[in-house]
Parts: C-alpha cells; structure tokens; sequence
C-alpha cells in the first residue's frame, strides 16, 4: 500500500536495528482515514474468504480492525491483555510474549463471542516474530473455528513472524513489508520477497 509506505517514510522513526516507531498515526494517536483506506485494502485482498469475525489484540491493532470490520460488515473481537472483573469465566486464553515491551502476556476472549461456526480474519499492527498471530491462532484453534487469513499492516520480513505463519499455509496480506532497516532508514520488500 503506497500511501502506507510515504507515510512511514514521512513520520516513522527507526530505533535500534529492530524496532520502528509509528505512533504518530497507529500506535498513540491514529489517522482515521489512513485507517479506513486500510480497511478498504484488507477487504478487496479477503472479500472472496466468506469472513465471519475480525479478530486482534488490544491495542494497537484495534483501529485496523474495525475498520476491516466495517467493510465486511462483520463484529471484531479483540483479545484482552489484561484481567477484568468482567471477563474472567468460561475463556479461550493463550501466552503472548511481546519482544517490544520484553513481557509476557495472556491474552484472552470470551467464548461467547467465537465459535467454530466462524471463519476468522486475524488483523494486527505488525508481524515481527510472530508472537501474537501465533497466540490468536492457538484461541482460533480451541473455539474450533476457521482461519480464513491475517492481514497485518507493517510487517517486518527480516524477523522470524510470515516464515512461521508461511509453514502452517495460512495466507497472509501485509500492506507494508520491511526488508531492512538501514542507517535509520527502512527499505521495503514486495509481497512475493
């Protein structure tokens, strides 16, 4: 996704050799129409996979999410990172460990909100090392219900996360792939790299 990719270049920042910072627009503070074109490009890209529910983690993937929802006309259901009064019974939950924020989480849903009559679109942030898709695919698997695909707006191919998710034959979108982050600058990959 071009607009995507100017936009990172324009207000992404690259700390380290692994990290890229993007919370001018997804991950502090959100540009709803970048969002809602990103809705739209997940929808042409999955439209065919006959989508029941749009699935994430809170919570940066939220924003994608629903907007991915409002074009499939589908309910999203985000996994909760953190215990609640209100959600504590009758769970499918599943360990997350965050390279990021070097912590590990678990991540749960309701098991009224997915069934295995449902045929899931997994939406996040990023793939990196594939950590979160790994843990909503373990809750998918319990609920007994289908993966139709993961839509991931900015992966970063130089990590481990799409050769996990390419092993288990699960078909992945991302709209921006990062091959490489050098002298503080990133350079993209297409989807066939």
């Amino acid at each position: 996704m071009k607009e995507l990719e100017e936009r990172i270049n324009k207000d992404g920042r690259v700390l380290g050799k692994d990290v890229l910072k993007v919370d001018s627009f997804l991950n502090h503070q959100i540009d709803p129409v970048l969002m809602e074109k990103m809705g739209e490009e997940f929808y042409n890209h999955f439209k065919d996979a006959n989508v029941t529910k749009i699935l994430t983690v809170e919570s940066s993937g939220i924003a994608p999410a629903v907007m991915t929802g409002l074009q499939f006309k589908v309910p999203v259901v985000f996994a909760r990172k953190h215990k609640s009064v209100t959600l504590k019974d009758d769970l499918y939950t599943s360990e997350v460990y965050s390279f990021t924020k070097k912590t590990s989480n678990h991540i749960s849903i309701s098991k009224k909100f997915l069934s295995s009559d449902d045929n899931v679109l997994i939406i996040d942030d990023f793939l990196a090392n594939g950590q979160a898709v790994n843990g909503l695919n373990e809750i998918i698997d319990a609920a007994g219900a289908n993966i139709a695909g993961i839509g991931i707006v900015i992966e970063k191919s130089f990590q481990k996360g799409r050769q996990l998710i390419d092993k288990e034959q699960i078909p992945v979108y991302s709209l921006a792939r990062i091959k490489a982050f050098e002298n503080g600058h990133v350079v993209f990959g297409q989807e066939d790299e």
